[in-house]
């Protein structure tokens, strides 16, 4: 065990014994290490239930492209932890290493005193310190859970706000409709600062409008005060600044054209001059694995069907479910392909909900576990929910590795399609598998 792990069990072991969503114990640890959440740069805040590391994935590209120095902070970590933190360089940030991130934890768990907190506060408290101490142009910050009573909200004055797309998830903590996850994302908005807001819902839209103008934000609203569309082969973005003719992203997926608009609509607001060649470059160029991420090499890769493309993403509520069938289905209209569906998830999450948009669309699903402390449904009960849905399925496997054994064990007419999905867990198992390795 690397000695950070070591020091977040111990940290793990101090949560609270009641969940209550709240900024006191944040605050209270960041008074204790000289407040370092005052003395970050720049901010672009990002809450939202689907889109967000991709949204700050865009942003960094386009920033680094131009020359800036950028901070990064998002979450949860797919392989190793220092994913979560990476720290503003000239010519590209790179991961907090260990040393720095050892030091780091033992200064917070120090500070702390033993007292109650929870992982993700005391580690955001850890990541501000090291943004505080390491000279950068931008701080882009991800949410962890919510908005408004989420850790990373402590920050007063952002330079701007964003909040993607939001839809239902994490209902136990932020509210069983749309509208009530919106008025927590919502909390994130701040007087004078830029709050733009992705493409909605009806509900959501109105409900994030209303807290922005209610707080004093002035608001950038996706299709009304920003547009964007595909016209051939090119991503073409217009605001009241005019127009862009731009490349299409390189993450892949039409969703990721309203990500990488309200990323744009952002950087607008906040660097009105910002030079279009380093929007054009930073489109080409930004990376955000696991989400519809297609593997090419490696032992995952390995075992699938010969002549197999293998695709890995970690959507896991019925928005992500929606927004990868059409991404599949986009892809069989270009090249056709009998799509398979490796599926897991954990008993949080409502796979039936995500299953339902690949009904008439995977040929098969095979059931596997998500391994790992989060509770997983047993592959037999994913097999049952996807034949509810009227999905054929194939198997239910041990592992993804059995699973895509199971398949290349059968004839295919023609090399399959294959989509690992379900959970974050599910897709930090597989590239760790895989040997990927993330930078």
């Amino acid at each position: 065990m690397d000695q950070h792990d070591a020091i977040l069990s111990r940290l793990l072991t101090l949560h609270p014994k009641k969940i209550d969503l709240s900024l006191g114990r944040t605050e209270r640890l960041l008074e204790a290490l000289g407040r370092p959440d005052l003395r970050l740069p720049p901010t672009i805040h990002v809450a939202g239930t689907n889109g967000k590391g991709s949204t700050i994935a865009f942003l960094r590209a386009m920033l680094e492209a131009a020359g800036q120095r950028v901070h990064v902070y998002t979450s949860p970590h797919l392989i190793r932890f220092n994913e979560r933190i990476r720290l503003g360089a000239d010519g590209g940030g790179r991961l907090v290493d260990d040393d720095r991130l050892n030091a780091v934890l033992e200064r917070c768990e120090d500070a702390n005193g033993g007292q109650p907190i929870t992982f993700f506060e005391v580690t955001t408290a850890a990541a501000f310190s090291l943004f505080a101490e390491t000279p950068a142009d931008w701080l882009l910050l991800e949410t962890g859970l919510g908005g408004r009573y989420d850790a990373t909200n402590v920050i007063n004055t952002p330079k701007a706000t964003i909040v993607t797309s939001v839809s239902l998830d994490h209902m136990e903590f932020l509210g069983d409709t749309v509208e009530k996850i919106a008025y927590e994302k919502a909390g994130i908005f701040k007087r004078g600062a830029p709050a733009v807001i992705g493409f909605q819902s009806e509900g959501a839209e109105k409900t994030l409008e209303r807290e922005a103008r209610r707080v004093g934000a002035p608001v950038l609203m996706a299709d009304r005060d920003f547009h964007v569309r595909e016209e051939n082969g090119r991503l073409v973005f217009e605001d009241e600044r005019g127009l862009l003719d731009l490349p299409l992203p390189r993450l892949a997926g039409r969703h990721q054209h309203l990500n990488a608009a309200g990323a744009l609509a952002a950087l607008r607001a906040v660097w009105p001059d910002m030079p279009a060649r380093a929007m054009e470059t930073g489109l080409t160029r930004a990376e955000w694995p696991a989400r519809l991420q297609r593997l090419l090499r490696g032992r995952i890769v390995d075992l699938a069907p010969s002549g197999a493309e293998v695709w890995l993403d970690g959507g896991h509520n019925e928005d992500g479910g929606r927004v990868l069938a059409e991404a599949m289905a986009e892809f069989h209209d270009r090249a056709p392909r009998p799509l398979v569906l490796i599926c897991g998830a954990q008993t949080t999450k409502d796979v039936g909900a995500l299953l339902r948009h690949f009904a008439g669309l995977a040929r098969e699903v095979v059931a596997v576990p998500v391994e790992g402390e989060h509770k997983s449904w047993p592959p037999e009960e994913v097999a049952a929910m996807a034949k509810a849905e009227g999905i054929s399925v194939s198997a239910a496997a041990n592992s993804v590795e059995e699973a895509l054994g199971l398949l290349s064990s059968r004839p295919f007419d023609q090399p399959p399609r294959v989509l690992i999905a379900g959970s974050l867990y599910l897709a930090a198992t597989v590239l760790s598998a895989n040997g990927s390795r993330i930078e």
